[in-house]
């Protein structure tokens, strides 16, 4: 299968690493992965922002650079959320581009939906021993149902157990530019995180969304936690957690 790989501007930015992660996996997975040169930012952030036109002007560009292929897979459930969700109705009143974004959307999946999919025959390359407790992300388990999959993967390393946080399922308080806005209402948020972190005790701190994890990552450090290590599931299922 040909498949793009939509690394994420924020991946690309703040830590390629889960980009090449992502890249290991679906090659081990038997896809041939082509990575568009001319990728930038989904639009989520103008979407959330109220910036209609600049959202529509990016969701054609992604649009038009994804189309085509078998599928597009992105290790970041908000920002497959957006083009899944957010570029059908930001393209929905014109004729010209309303089949093409619908027709991206169906062939877009968030990257453990695509290697769960994949099949149970997928095995991952990590070699990780130690506990990990995941945190679930707000647009990828509301917006695409984003929940076992990523744990059924994890799973399937000999070596992992996974120790569930209470309120797994809450907010960390990122949610992008909320975070820079209600700075106050953002740290509260997160605290509770990181309080349900440090209960679990776990190795890792696992999840799907870069920029829940370095919301997360970064308030742990400024509580004084300098050992809890805060990974992206791709880098621990192709092994880049050991490195």
């Amino acid at each position: 299968m040909r498949v793009a790989l939509y690394v994420t501007c924020l991946v690309d930015l703040m830590r390629p690493e889960i980009g090449f992660a992502a890249l290991q996996l679906l090659e081990r997975a038997g896809c041939t992965v082509v990575v568009p040169e001319g990728q930038t930012c989904c639009g989520q952030p103008a979407a959330s922002a109220g910036q209609r036109a600049i959202a529509v002007e990016l969701a054609k560009k992604a649009v038009a650079e994804l189309e085509g292929f078998e599928c597009v897979v992105v290790p970041s459930g908000s920002c497959a959320e957006h083009i899944c969700n957010g570029y059908p109705q930001l393209l929905a009143d014109e004729p010209a581009w309303a089949a093409r974004a619908q027709a991206v959307a169906a062939a877009t999946r968030e990257l453990s939906q695509f290697l769960v999919e994949a099949g149970t025959d997928f095995v991952p390359d990590g070699d990780f021993s130690g506990s990990v407790t995941y945190h679930d992300s707000c647009k990828g388990l509301r917006g695409l149902g984003i929940k076992q999959q990523p744990r059924e993967l994890l799973a399937r390393l000999p070596g992992l157990k996974l120790e569930e946080m209470s309120e797994c399922e809450e907010c960390c308080g990122f949610g992008g530019a909320f975070s820079v806005k209600y700075g106050e209402v953002s740290t509260r948020i997160v605290d509770r995180k990181c309080e349900s972190i440090a209960d679990v005790g776990a190795d890792v701190v696992a999840g799907g969304d870069l920029g829940c994890l370095l919301n997360i990552e970064g308030r742990l450090r400024r509580r004084g936690d300098e050992t809890t290590r805060v990974l992206h599931f791709a880098e621990i299922l192709a092994g880049e957690a050991a490195k």
